[in-house]
């Protein structure tokens, strides 16, 4: 590996004693990228096509605590950008790159709790081409908080470290104002844990505290047309709080993860029938991500078959398959003693995956989503999961031929109901009026998230 200061010797360039950047605690740290890095490194160390002339330099400069070089250009005049970090720093002009003539134009992806375990295992996907294409560029914007924003510069260095030549700009910041600036997709990952003795009706505040004025950042300063996918739980009821607060956005463009619930579901099934899951299709996740969720295998298919064809166990359908699904990430935290942050993240990637790909003909998708306007009776003004096809586009419409039996009914109508109840508890953050919460006796908080 060729370090970036010892390519800037080469090239004749000076190293001024200056400190790091990061040495400060500023609420927004720019890492531009527009470099492209391939093939043994051969644009660093031939003279590269920089806009520079024979006024300009390039310095490099490491503080005494050792952080990583810093690269910055001077023509000789104050910089007014923010300051960049690294390889981030180095411009090319990308038009003269015959690599990148097929790539399509930059698109900018928020992510917030940034510095979690989560986006640990995300961020590299979408890095790496897995999320969006081999031949889409990509920015990512990252939102921590204050006791974050070392840990940010952490996973921008390991982000660099990668040489991820999809990735060409990177920001770091505390202000969402200036995070989600011009950003086309939105994912919402960051949200206070549920800690102990702490009621549900408090983490709803809490969270919706937070997702309020997200969402109204996002209204301010977002692309119209943004994509947000919220994780932080309670996720269904986040995202209505997010979308309520963001009128500009078309509320349709807002979802609740439960692609995860779904995920598990599928693997269930395959357990049951004794097949791969790749042979379990149609599975949709009803509902709120608690444990009135509901587990579809009424419509559900394997090989093509109704499910209830192939498992001949109707008892274990009704009773131990949904229990499964719920408690999964409650063992898996039994079993290694963290929550299940990879499986998290691989299901974010396949919901972003389930609008930007056409849905296979006949299959679908779960994901929660604004309820006006569906054909399955449900409640409206509710963020809801429910099957879902897309056309590639980003977009998506519900699907229609679907069948709903009694059994199905009930136990939809049960997660409706505690929906309509959440929408109360945080009527005070969506514009509702005055809250009033009356969540029950009973805790529906899913295993492994409290």
């Amino acid at each position: 590996f060729v370090s970036v200061c010892a390519i800037m010797a080469m090239a004749e360039l000076t190293t001024p004693k200056t400190t790091s950047p990061f040495l400060n605690s500023s609420s927004q740290l720019r890492l531009s990228s527009k470099l492209h890095l391939s093939n043994q490194f051969r644009h660093l160390l031939l003279p590269p096509p920089l806009h520079a002339t024979s006024t300009s330099k390039i310095s490099c400069s490491v503080s005494q605590n050792n952080q990583a070089p810093v690269a910055v250009q001077d023509n000789g005049s104050v910089k007014t950008k923010k300051e960049c970090y690294g390889v981030f720093c180095l411009t090319y002009d990308l038009k003269a790159e015959e690599e990148t003539k097929s790539w399509k134009k930059m698109i900018s992806i928020a992510v917030s709790g940034a510095a979690g375990m989560i986006s640990n295992h995300l961020l590299f996907k979408l890095a790496s081409g897995a999320v969006f294409g081999p031949d889409q560029p990509i920015a990512l914007k990252l939102l921590g908080s204050e006791r974050s924003i070392q840990a940010l510069e952490g996973v921008a260095m390991e982000l660099e470290d990668s040489l991820f030549p999809l990735l060409r700009e990177v920001d770091i910041g505390t202000d969402p104002y200036e995070v989600f600036q011009d950003v086309e997709w939105a994912l919402l990952i960051g949200a206070k844990p549920r800690g102990p003795g702490m009621e549900r009706a408090a983490l709803l505040d809490i969270n919706g505290q937070i997702f309020a004025e997200q969402g109204k950042a996002l209204n301010a300063v977002a692309s119209p047309n943004v994509k947000v996918l919220v994780v932080g739980n309670p996720c269904n009821t986040n995202a209505l709080i997010c979308l309520k607060n963001a009128p500009n956005i078309p509320a349709k463009n807002f979802h609740a993860l439960t692609r995860l619930d779904e995920n598990r579901a599928k693997c269930q099934l395959a357990l049951k029938a004794g097949v791969f899951y790749d042979k379990v299709s149609n599975m949709t996740i009803w509902g709120n991500h608690s444990t009135t969720q509901v587990p579809d295998f009424l419509n559900a298919r394997i090989n093509g078959l109704p499910v209830k064809e192939v498992i001949s166990d109707h008892k274990w359908l009704e009773e131990g398959f949904t229990e499964s699904v719920q408690k999964r990430g409650g063992l898996l935290i039994q079993k290694w003693g963290r929550s299940s942050a990879a499986s998290t993240a691989v299901s974010i990637v396949d919901a972003i995956k389930s609008l930007v790909t056409p849905t296979p003909e006949g299959d679908w998708f779960s994901t929660g989503v604004y309820t006006n306007g569906n054909p399955y009776g449900i409640a409206e003004d509710l963020v809801f999961s429910m099957p879902c096809r897309s056309k590639g586009d980003g977009d998506y419409e519900l699907v229609k031929d679907v069948e709903i039996d009694d059994y199905l009914r009930k136990r939809i109508a049960k997660s409706e109901a505690e929906l309509l109840a959440e929408k109360q508890c945080v009527a005070h953050l969506t514009g509702d009026g005055i809250a009033f919460c009356d969540l029950g006796p009973v805790d529906t908080m899913l295993p492994g998230e409290v």
